[in-house]
């Protein structure tokens, strides 16, 4: 590696022409050309997640033309906060192969644990600084509006210095977007945490959003370690009555300004997409979040298609994060059985995994991947051939498999194969 390509950020590195180890590294797991990766990290369409000063971290590819992505949640939380718990999901989550973890931890020790599970794991993390500063702010003063710009960006660059690749930050939660939001009058008003603490505390300060307002100071820090900026949907819908509404476009167009101001910068940025959107409104949604914001890298949080199925909404999400990775979202968040009812437990984590690589792997397949095709031409083979053995082997959830007793059968008098007809042989 050159001192050049030491300095240089990935897209300072693209728009130059050159190819860093990150990209080969990329290119080589996609089955694609480095040539690819380069020009899609140049246009800004792919994201490489991989903070420059860490070093046991493998880099993944997020964006156009790359296999969808998932990622899974872990942390730790007032009501319950144990690390040796947080660090055996990290476990779980490497096991069951999903791409990224993000650390949302808000209880004792965030510090302590982010840097276990940074040191835990060669996969990509990310964390929302805004859960540290807004939690201990509220802590030290009891109020949300004590928070200060200076907490929040040391907050920021500490988590930068300690390794975490990519940051979720709500810079589209500005005066004006909450004007909006206040206008039409939502049924479940602001969901997302960060939003939620960042609409709080421009009500009580009458003070712009401070990640909006010193948007190049926080490009500035994220820059020195080649962070990928995940500018978050504080606004997404809470409810499928919400889905599409004036406050989420009005975000989205905001986001859509500061990717571009981003990249101009030599910084990387995703976007957060939606979270509660019914069946029917998927498609619109993604395609003009992506044409608003330059068909940047996408970061979807589901979508959730009903309401109505608490316990059971890593199938909603499953259902609609298909739709949405098949009509352009490049990165599936995501979610667990215990949504909407509590943190998930180790059994939950692994559920959500398996159900946002189903929903990756078939759209991987319906937008014509090459590399998911063939597996599922494999696993058809392995049944042609009753290899059990192989199937385990081929499957998504392997432990399926475990404890079950399969009967050999015997080839078709018909064809002298194994095949659906032996059935109907006798009669011939």
């Amino acid at each position: 590696m050159t001192e050049l390509t030491k300095v240089l950020t990935q897209i300072e590195s693209a728009n130059k022409g050159i190819i860093t180890p990150e990209m080969e590294i990329v290119a080589k797991d996609e089955g694609l050309s480095p040539e690819f990766i380069m020009e899609g990290v140049k246009k800004g369409t792919i994201v490489i997640l991989k903070n420059n000063t860490r070093k046991n971290c493998h880099p993944v590819g997020v964006g156009e033309g790359l296999k969808v992505k998932i990622n899974a949640n872990i942390g730790t939380s007032n009501e319950k906060s144990s690390l040796a718990e947080e660090l055996e999901k990290v476990k779980i989550i490497e096991e069951n192969k999903a791409d990224v973890l993000m650390d949302l931890s808000t209880g004792k020790m965030i510090d302590e644990t982010r840097k276990a599970i940074i040191e835990a794991t060669s996969l990509p993390i990310g964390t929302v600084p805004m859960y540290q500063a807004g939690k201990e702010a509220l802590d030290e003063f009891k109020n949300i509006a004590k928070l200060d710009k200076t907490k929040l960006f040391s907050d920021i660059e500490k988590q930068c210095r300690d390794g975490i690749d990519f940051i979720t930050v709500h810079c589209g939660v500005t005066k004006f977007v909450i004007n909006q939001l206040e206008q039409q009058k939502r049924l479940t008003g602001i969901v997302s945490r960060g939003g939620a603490m960042l609409a709080c505390w421009i009500k009580a300060t009458g003070m712009e959003n401070p990640l909006y307002e010193y948007f190049d100071e926080l490009l500035d820090i994220v820059k020195k370690y080649d962070v990928v900026l995940s500018l978050g949907d504080g606004l997404r819908p809470g409810c499928i009555e919400d889905a599409g509404d004036r406050a989420q476009v009005s975000e989205t167009v905001v986001l859509g300004e500061l990717t571009k101001r981003a990249k101009a910068k030599g910084v990387q940025a995703m976007i957060e997409g939606p979270g509660h959107v019914p069946l029917n409104k998927i498609p619109s949604m993604i395609q003009t979040i992506k044409q608003l914001t330059d068909n940047a890298p996408l970061y979807v949080l589901g979508p959730l298609v009903t309401d109505i199925a608490p316990g059971y909404d890593h199938i909603t999400s499953a259902i609609g994060g298909t739709l949405a990775a098949l009509y352009g979202a490049d990165f599936l968040c995501y979610v667990t059985p215990a949504e909407h009812l509590g943190l998930p437990d180790k059994n939950q984590v692994r559920e959500g995994i398996i159900a946002s690589k189903i929903a990756a792997h078939a759209a991987d397949i319906a937008r014509g991947n090459k590399e998911a095709l063939e597996a599922d031409r494999k696993m058809s083979f392995a049944r042609k051939e009753l290899d059990w053995k192989k199937q385990k082997e081929l499957s998504l959830d392997p432990s399926k498999f475990d404890g079950i007793k399969f009967e050999e059968e015997t080839p078709c008098t018909m064809c002298g194969d194994y095949c659906s007809m032996k059935i109907f042989s006798k009669y011939f």
